[in-house]
């Protein structure tokens, strides 16, 4: 790990449905013979001391990819959020050392290399305790950087004020935001349609062929 930047510990949210490619997890279809998940996991094992997996339903599913698996610790499936709380939480207890933790979606194969150290970079040269991706003239709320000291008012947030947006909750807290260049691929293309894993198929090779 480098000492460029604090101790931080990655989430992989995976609670979608994958409704658009009729059901099953998206992380689990592949691009170029390896699933998302493995590319995903590839691209933030590096910049992150310890890897988590945030799922609901039956863990076992994910048996492979030999992380833990920890579920949404607030009823009622809230989405993204909760999936960041039940990692702060999970942080809070096994990993009292680490005060960060970085979440992405797991439909995001190109993820920028230097993803931890920019948004480190950006929250300490702003004072913010939430730092997040933008590519496009798009912020992408769930690629983002969290205090674990946050873990309390966002539950507050979800439980008593039944806030389910990301970008809602995190506005109230000013994040930095670090942008990346789109072209000559975007880094936070995800893979939400069958059409887009062809596409991540052609991007995969230009991606390649740029390192």
């Amino acid at each position: 790990m480098t000492d460029n930047f604090p101790k931080t510990l990655g989430v992989l949210l995976a609670g979608g449905l994958a409704r658009r490619m009729g059901g099953g997890d998206k992380s689990l279809r592949t691009i170029g013979g390896r699933t998302i998940m493995e590319l995903v996991i590839a691209r933030l094992a590096a910049q992150c001391d310890q890897l988590i997996l945030n799922a609901n339903g039956d863990p076992s599913r994910f048996a492979a990819f030999g992380l833990p698996v920890v579920a949404d610790n607030i009823e009622g499936f809230a989405g993204p959020l909760a999936g960041v709380l039940a990692a702060l939480d999970w942080t809070a207890e096994h990993r009292p050392d680490v005060d960060w933790v970085l979440s992405t979606a797991t439909d995001c194969p190109f993820l920028p290399r230097d993803l931890v150290q920019r948004l480190h970079q950006a929250r300490a040269a702003e004072g913010r305790q939430i730092a997040v991706a933008a590519s496009g003239g798009h912020l992408h709320h769930v690629v983002a950087l969290w205090s674990v000291s946050l873990r309390d008012q966002l539950r507050d947030a979800l439980v008593k004020e039944d806030i389910r947006k990301v970008g809602l909750w995190m506005s109230r807290y000013e994040p930095a935001t670090v942008t990346w260049p789109d072209t000559p691929l975007d880094p936070f293309f995800n893979a939400n349609t069958v059409e887009d894993i062809a596409e991540a198929e052609r991007l995969a090779a230009l991606d390649q062929e740029s390192h």
